[in-house]
């Protein structure tokens, strides 16, 4: 008589036991006990999962999805693994007395000290990385008097429309928008006193319909005057990114942006160094135009994360003016590059910040320099 072996018995705890092995590396505890595997499923050999992720732009997405099927596939008897990664994207925290968006997920502020740091390029880069990593983004130009979302996303010509005394953003590429430079004649100035500004926000706030959102990117006008003002006590900001330049008088008015939101108690995310350096087309030798270091020298005063450094490349400004940004008409620069990295280490650290603000966890020590 002959017996055939029985193959072996691979139960859900023996999977999640498994999984336990894996951790993520900004919330430092293992995907089982934060929740992250759903719809686990075993049949005949064959073990399939969603491993659902605080923001689809998680910078080790690729990382934890690999770990997953290395741990898996040890466990005697599993013939094949399948693992689809999902995102859940966390409410940011925010202060009651702020206009609710309950759609928004997110609001982020993008701001400089002073005009000419390239703020609203970074802004829109940072909108369509996240969008292209597939979180819903919205992006909000609050600059009323130099409006340039329009103009750097190709919509000048386009107008918003209104249904039920709402107003429906224009679309871009994913990314919902919603400027003063919609409403208004190209070449028109926008004469008006502090007050009118504010109403205008305020409107642009909570009278667009901008839907379910994971990030709503705000590109705050340059300064620390009434329409910042109006921002960062109105809007509910789940935290802030300040844009410099390395050059010192740059650095002076990036300080007191910087501390603005701090003093209003929004977290700053990090510091963007930008036109850090120009790099030669033909040798690639970098030239710090503009001294070096700056980025990284106001990160360590305000004891923040420099999220990265943008070198200066004419390519951004010839897709910003033809409606094109570096993001989308350049995806492999290394420009893009940095751009995609930083969004995505910005969602990371609003991810980490939101499952702390929730007692899920009591985090380690963490370094975000």
């Amino acid at each position: 008589m002959i017996f055939k072996s029985k193959s072996p018995v691979i139960t859900e705890e023996s999977v999640l036991e498994k999984l336990r092995l894996v951790k993520d590396p900004d919330l430092h505890r293992d995907i089982v006990s934060l929740g992250f595997i759903k719809q686990l499923k075993i049949e005949e050999g064959n073990v399939s999962f969603q491993v659902e992720l605080t923001t689809p732009a998680c910078p080790v997405k690729e990382q934890l999805k690999a770990q997953c099927e290395e741990v898996v596939k040890s466990i005697s008897g599993v013939k094949e693994v399948s693992v689809t990664m999902t995102a859940n994207v966390r409410t940011g925290t925010t202060q009651s007395n702020r206009i609710a968006l309950p759609t928004v997920k997110n609001v982020i502020a993008v701001a400089s000290g002073k005009g000419g740091v390239g703020k609203s390029t970074v802004t829109i880069n940072l909108s369509m990385a996240l969008a292209a990593d597939g979180a819903r983004v919205g992006l909000l130009d609050a600059d009323i008097y130099g409006p340039s979302i329009p103009l750097m996303m190709g919509t000048l010509d386009e107008k918003p429309e209104s249904r039920d005394k709402r107003v429906i953003p224009i679309e871009r590429e994913g990314v919902k928008m919603m400027s003063m430079g919609y409403l208004i004649p190209p070449g028109e100035p926008v004469v008006w006193r502090g007050p009118m500004v504010h109403g205008a926000l305020t409107q642009f706030l909570n009278q667009v319909e901008w839907g379910e959102l994971d990030y709503l990117l705000i590109d705050m006008p340059p300064g620390t005057g009434d329409a910042q003002l109006t921002i960062s006590q109105s809007a509910p900001l789940s935290g802030a990114v300040i844009v410099t330049t390395p050059q010192e008088v740059s650095l002076i008015d990036a300080r007191k942006g910087l501390k603005m939101f701090q003093n209003v108690k929004i977290p700053i995310l990090g510091i963007v160094e930008n036109m850090s350096g120009f790099v030669c087309g033909h040798c690639q030798e970098v030239t710090p135009i503009f001294r070096q270091g700056g980025g990284l020298k106001i990160a360590q005063e305000a004891g923040v994360q420099l999220l990265g450094s943008i070198p200066l490349d004419p390519k951004v400004a010839e897709t910003s003016d033809l409606g094109r940004p570096m993001v989308i008409s350049n995806p492999e620069s290394e420009v893009s590059k940095r751009y995609r990295k930083m969004a995505r280490d910005i969602a990371a650290k609003l991810s980490v910040m939101s499952v702390e603000s929730s007692g899920q966890f009591k985090p380690l020590t963490m370094d975000w320099q």
